[in-house]
């Protein structure tokens, strides 16, 4: 498949706000009695555009878009670690605060890399598997349906991994986190069909994986 200028467009935007959504994670945020990461609007994002990614081009793009985020991250941390461990200048006076927002400790990585391919695999394959069983019908029941099951586990691996054992708060997060997930793909779902209807108008494309490997390890042309 020939990548156009518009896949590239959610392409970007896709990791974009993956990397954005883990890069400000860290935060803990409260609205009122609700208690939750800062990246709780830029996130679900990622899965919308995972979305359309999989209803449009289908799933062989998406598993290849979601290795690609996966690989972008790694790099971003990488050079994150690269610019904390260098030595600052004697003027510099920020060292303790970009290790403490930037400086990624293994038990974050951990949790935010599992958490995203559970999350973002488990996601795309409900998307494609619902579609042949829907015939093509009812997106609504295909984006929201697999933004509980995905951003579900995506939720809870990431806050158990992340923050168990550091506040007694992880239930909380756990359930407001989801919440707030599902309800802002639902409120996004009239926008989400607009985009997915105007992409395979201009694409040409509305690809049904009949014949598709659902191994999410398989990236070759063929599978």
């Amino acid at each position: 498949m020939k990548i156009s200028f518009r896949l590239a467009v959610i392409i970007t935007l896709f990791v974009t706000c993956l990397i954005t959504a883990n890069t400000i994670a860290v935060k803990i945020v409260s609205f009122g009695t609700f208690i939750l990461p800062a990246a709780v609007f830029v996130f679900p994002m990622s899965y919308i555009f995972g979305d359309i990614l999989t209803e449009v081009y289908g799933y062989r793009v998406a598993r290849r878009v979601i290795w690609l985020g996966f690989g972008c991250n790694v790099i971003f941390v990488f050079f994150i670690w690269l610019g904390q461990i260098m030595p600052a200048a004697d003027f510099w006076e920020g060292q303790a605060a970009y290790k403490a927002i930037l400086g990624f400790t293994p038990r974050l990585l951990a949790a935010s890399f599992i958490a995203y391919l559970i999350g973002e695999f488990v996601n795309s394959y409900i998307m494609a598997r619902l579609k042949l069983l829907t015939h093509g019908k009812r997106l609504w029941l295909r984006t929201i349906g697999s933004t509980i099951v995905g951003q579900g586990l995506d939720t809870v691996v990431f806050t158990v991994v992340a923050f168990a054992g550091t506040t007694s708060f992880v239930p909380l997060m756990i359930i407001y986190h989801w919440i707030t997930k599902v309800a802002i793909e639902t409120i996004l779902t009239p926008a989400t069909y607009k985009v997915v209807n105007t992409l395979k108008k201009k694409e040409g494309y509305d690809i049904f994986d009949t014949s598709t490997s659902f191994n999410p390890f398989y990236i070759t042309d063929k599978g």
